[in-house]
C-alpha cells in the first residue's frame, strides 16, 4: 500500500483540469448535501484513528515489545494536528461550514484511511522499531519540531483570521435579521466573503494551506529522509492542495476582480 500511495498524485492530477470542488467557498446546492461541520469531521477523523490503531496493534503482532520514544513523538504529532483539524476546529472553533457533497467526503475519507495506515504502519513496527535506528537524530528532531510547531501555529493563526470573517459577518447578519424583524419582514440571511488581509494573507490567498506545507515538512525532516510514508503524505498534500488553491485564487478574481486580489500568490509567497 505504501508503494502504491506514491502515485497519488496522478490521481489528484484531474484537479488541473476542472475547477469543481463542491466544498467551502464553492460548494454547490445538491440534495445530497451533508452538513458542513459533521461531514468534516466524519471526513478528517479516520486518519489519527487508523495511524493510533496500526501503533497499538502491529508491535505485538511484531514482536516489538517497546517501541522508540521518538516513533511515539512523530505519531502523538500526527494526533494533535488531525485533533485540532477534524474536531476542534470545525465542532468547537468555526462558526459556520458550507454543506459538503458526498464525493468530497468520500475521497477525503479514503486519503485519510489509506495515509494513516501507511504512516502508522511505518511507525509501528515497519520502520524504525528500536531506539538504535534513532542514533544520532537529537539535532534532526530538535528542527523537525521547531518547523513542524512553526507551521502548526501559523495554521491555527490563519485559520482564526478567516473564521474572524465569519464571525463579523454572523454579527452583522444577526443586527440586519433584528431590523427586518422589527419592520415586520422576513430574515434574510446571504454568504459573506471577504479577502483577508491579515499575516502572510498580505501575500498569498491560501496561507494555511502553505503552513500545512511547513508542518509535514518538519514531520519529515523528524523522520529522516529514509521515512517515505511522510515524504510521499508531503508530496500528496503539495499536488493535492496547489491545484485548489490556484482554482480559489481563480474564484477571487472572478468575485472581487484583478485589483482587489492584487499581486497576492495563490499559495507560496513570492512563486505560486
Amino acid at each position: 500500500m505504501t508503494y502504491l500511495w506514491q502515485f497519488f498524485p496522478l490521481f489528484t492530477s484531474i484537479q488541473w483540469f476542472d475547477d469543481f470542488y463542491p466544498q467551502g467557498k464553492t460548494s454547490i446546492p445538491s440534495r445530497f448535501n451533508l452538513p458542513g461541520k459533521i461531514a468534516w469531521a466524519f471526513m478528517e477523523t479516520p486518519g489519527f484513528v487508523c495511524l493510533l490503531y496500526c501503533m497499538l496493534t502491529i508491535p505485538h503482532a511484531q514482536g516489538i515489545e517497546k517501541l522508540p520514544a521518538a516513533n511515539w513523538l512523530m505519531a502523538v504529532l500526527f494526533s494533535i494536528h488531525y485533533l485540532y483539524r477534524a474536531i476542534i476546529s470545525p465542532l468547537f472553533l468555526n462558526p459556520s461550514m458550507s454543506p459538503i457533497h458526498p464525493l468530497i467526503l468520500l475521497f477525503a475519507l479514503s486519503f485519510q484511511v489509506i495515509n494513516g495506515t501507511c504512516i502508522g504502519g511505518y511507525l509501528a513496527g515497519y520502520g524504525p522499531s528500536t531506539q538504535a535506528d534513532w542514533a544520532g537524530a537529537t539535532i534532526r528532531i530538535q528542527l523537525g519540531l521547531l518547523i513542524f510547531f512553526a507551521g502548526f501555529i501559523g495554521n491555527i493563526y490563519h485559520d482564526d483570521e478567516l473564521r474572524e470573517i465569519r464571525r463579523a459577518a454572523a454579527r452583522r447578519q444577526k443586527r440586519k435579521a433584528e431590523a427586518q424583524r422589527e419592520k415586520g419582514k422576513e430574515p434574510q440571511v446571504d454568504k459573506v466573503y471577504e479577502i483577508p488581509q491579515n499575516g502572510l494573507f498580505r501575500l498569498v490567498l491560501y496561507p494555511h494551506f502553505f503552513c500545512e506545507w511547513i508542518e509535514w515538512c518538519g514531520f519529515w525532516v523528524i523522520g529522516g529522509l529514509a521515512c517515505g510514508p511522510a515524504r510521499t503524505f508531503l508530496i500528496n498534500e503539495i499536488t493535492t492542495m496547489t491545484p485548489r488553491a490556484l482554482s480559489g485564487k481563480r474564484w477571487y478574481i472572478e468575485r472581487f476582480g484583478k485589483e482587489k486580489v492584487g499581486s497576492k500568490r495563490a499559495v507560496i509567497p513570492g512563486l505560486i
